[in-house]
């Protein structure tokens, strides 16, 4: 991905959480120089990777593939610091598509928090990590479980919201003719360098192509900007 476009995608994700009334703890509107300038004060935000993360999963085409996310909160797996569990803000533009995956470790609520239709396609998955097209999958719903077929979609419209347990593969959709979506997302402990499976393998963080000066840092960018905190 080419800076600018990390950097206007950012800049519409807070005017879309700015027009549904959510507002960002203060690291969220920082720039660059404010990271650097608290450095030494910043320590639980760099370790747990909370702030802004941009990325179209390697596809080359982030208006289709692709989301804006922001961590919140969140702890380091094995240590006491940040908190025992995680919360992020996942913004999806309309028809826009974050690939099929399933988690190691991490169970998550996706709630959906304003905007748009989230739909949410499911599968389970076999000993062996890949996708299992045939068993009926267990989900649910606001604490209501159902069983529903092998690669049903899912609709979760907004105050609704689904559990994502460990193991289960899931796609995200933000529903055509729906408008933008603001995705809420509350789970144990977040690593997203080494808890993601993917469908069809791709990287997690991509390299970004520096065509515009750096203005927000990206929480995979944090250890090379300040040189740990």
């Amino acid at each position: 991905m080419k800076r600018s476009e990390v950097e206007n995608s950012i800049n519409w994700a807070k005017d879309l959480l700015k027009r549904n009334n959510i507002t960002l703890p203060m690291f969220g509107y920082w720039d660059v120089n404010d990271f650097k300038r608290r450095r030494d004060d910043i320590e639980t935000i760099v370790k747990t990777m909370r702030g802004w993360d941009v990325t179209d999963f390697g596809e080359g085409d982030f208006q289709k593939v692709g989301s804006v996310l922001f961590t919140i909160r969140n702890g380091l797996l094995g240590t006491d610091i940040g908190c025992p569990y995680a919360e992020k803000l996942i913004l999806m533009r309309e028809g826009q598509i974050l690939p099929m995956h399933f988690h190691y470790t991490k169970t998550e609520d996706i709630i959906n928090r304003a905007g748009g239709i989230l739909s949410i396609q499911v599968y389970n998955s076999l000993p062996d990590g890949s996708m299992d097209y045939d068993s009926d999958v267990n989900v649910r719903m606001d604490g209501v479980m159902s069983s529903v077929k092998a690669g049903t979609v899912i609709d979760i419209p907004t105050g609704c919201s689904m559990t994502v347990t460990r193991g289960l593969y899931h796609l995200f959709i933000c529903k055509p003719r729906y408008g933008d979506a603001v995705i809420g997302e509350v789970s144990s402990v977040n690593d997203d360098n080494i808890d993601n499976h993917f469908a069809e393998e791709r990287p997690r963080f991509v390299k970004i192509e520096e065509d515009v000066p750096l203005t927000i840092p990206l929480v995979n960018e944090y250890e090379s900007i300040l040189g740990g905190a």
